[in-house]
C-alpha cells in the first residue's frame, strides 16, 4: 500500500494540478482515437491518387503512340516527296549493285539526197548470189515489183601469211579469251593457228557477237565442251559477261578495215586486250563488166565495196544511177569518194537494206 501511495504522489508531481488519476488512465485512449481519426483521411488520399491514375493512365499511354504514328506518317510523306534531307538516309543501295552504264559515242548523222525518184527496173547487189533463193528477201522484192536482180561481189577477203602475222609480234597462247565478230574472223583465227602450228587449249573462252557466229565454231571445235558466250548482234550485249571475265587477256581478230567502235568499246571497259589483223579486204577483179549505166540502183554493204567501185570504174559518172549503202561507215565512204547517197539503211522505218529498198521502189514506181 505504501508503494502505491508513492507512485500516486510521483504521478501527481509530473502532471499539472487539477487532473485526477482517472483522467490519466484514459489519456492513452485519446491518442488511439486520434490515430483512428487520422487513418481514414490518409486512406482517402491514397484512394484518390489511385483513382486519378486509373482515369489518366490510358490517356497518357495513347497520346504518345498517336504522336509517334503521326510523326512516322509525316516522315514517310517527306521521303516520298523529292527532298534530299529525308531521301538520303532512308534509301540506301549497295555500291556493287550500281554498275557504270557503258555508252558509246553516237553515230554520225547521214544525209540522203533529194533527187527525184524515177522508176526502178534493175538492181546490182554487191554480194555473192545466195544459194537459197526462195527464202531470200531480195528475190521476194523482185517478184513483187517485177525487177531484174544481179549479184556481183566487189571485194574479196584474203588471209594474212604467217610471216606477215609474225611481224605484229602477237602470241596467240598468251590470251585466254577471243572476241569473234563474224564468221570470217572465226575462219581466219583457226587458219592462222593451224599455219603457226598452235594448238588452241580447251580452256579458251569465246565471246561471239551473235548466235550464228557462236554455232559456226562447231566447224573447228566441240561446241558442248567449250566456254562460249554470244550476244544478240551488238557488243553491248556482252558487257556483263565480259566484266565477269575482266581478268582474262582478250584477243580481237579483225580485218585491216574494221569498225573502230569495237575498239572504243573495249577501251571503255578498260580490258587487257590485243587487236590483231588476221585477214585483209581487197578489191575484186571486175574487168569483165564494161559499164554500170545499165543498173538503176547499186547496193553496197562495206566501205571496201565503195573503194572497189572507184578502183574498177575510175571514170564512172553517177548521173541518174542511185547508190544505196548499209551502215554509217559505208555511207560516209560514198561521200568521201565523191558519189551521191540516195538510200540509207538502217533507218528508223527500215532496219534492213531489203526493207529500205522496198520502200524506195514502191514510191518510185508509182510515178
Amino acid at each position: 500500500m505504501a508503494a502505491k501511495k508513492k507512485m500516486a504522489k510521483k504521478a501527481a508531481v509530473k502532471h499539472p494540478a487539477g487532473k485526477s488519476k482517472i483522467k490519466l488512465k484514459h489519456a492513452p485512449s485519446k491518442s488511439k482515437k486520434a490515430a483512428v481519426k487520422t487513418f481514414p483521411k490518409k486512406k482517402k488520399k491514397k484512394l484518390a491518387k489511385k483513382a486519378t491514375i486509373k482515369q489518366f493512365k490510358p490517356k497518357s499511354v495513347k497520346a504518345p503512340t498517336e504522336k509517334i504514328t503521326k510523326q512516322k506518317k509525316q516522315i514517310v510523306n517527306k521521303v516520298i516527296a523529292p527532298s534530299a534531307e529525308f531521301a538520303l538516309p532512308v534509301k540506301r543501295t549497295r555500291k556493287s549493285s550500281k554498275k557504270a552504264l557503258l555508252t558509246l559515242p553516237p553515230p554520225p548523222i547521214i544525209e540522203v539526197s533529194n533527187l527525184p525518184k524515177t522508176k526502178v527496173k534493175t538492181l546490182l547487189i554487191s554480194q555473192p548470189k545466195p544459194v537459197d533463193t526462195d527464202k531470200n528477201p531480195y528475190f521476194d522484192m523482185a517478184r513483187k515489183h517485177n525487177l531484174s536482180l544481179n549479184f556481183r561481189q566487189f571485194i574479196k577477203v584474203e588471209g594474212l601469211t604467217s610471216q606477215d602475222f609474225r611481224a605484229q609480234r602477237i602470241d596467240i597462247l598468251e590470251h585466254g579469251a577471243v572476241i569473234l565478230t563474224s564468221k570470217l574472223s572465226v575462219d581466219h583465227y583457226f587458219k592462222m593457228c593451224n599455219e603457226m602450228r598452235v594448238t588452241v587449249p580447251e580452256g579458251m573462252k569465246y565471246f561471239c557477237i551473235n548466235e550464228q557466229t557462236a554455232y559456226y565454231l562447231q566447224k573447228y571445235i566441240q561446241y558442248r565442251k567449250r566456254k562460249i558466250f554470244f550476244g544478240q548482234g551488238t557488243m553491248l550485249d556482252l558487257v556483263d559477261v565480259i566484266r565477269k571475265n575482266k581478268d582474262e587477256k582478250f584477243l580481237l581478230p579483225v580485218s585491216d578495215v574494221h569498225k573502230e567502235q569495237i575498239v572504243e568499246f573495249l577501251d571503255e571497259l578498260k580490258l587487257n586486250y590485243t587487236k590483231g589483223i588476221f585477214y585483209k579486204t581487197v578489191s575484186a577483179d571486175l574487168s569483165d563488166m564494161k559499164s554500170l549505166s545499165e543498173f538503176d540502183i547499186l547496193v553496197f554493204f562495206t566501205p571496201a565495196g565503195i573503194k572497189s567501185l572507184k578502183a574498177n570504174f575510175p571514170n564512172f559518172k553517177q548521173g541518174a544511177t542511185r547508190i544505196a549503202a548499209f551502215g554509217h561507215t559505208a555511207a560516209q565512204m560514198v561521200k568521201e569518194m565523191g558519189y551521191r547517197l540516195d538510200i540509207f539503211a538502217p533507218n528508223p522505218k527500215n532496219p534492213s537494206m531489203s526493207g529500205a529498198l522496198d520502200a524506195y521502189i514502191k514510191e518510185a514506181n508509182k510515178r
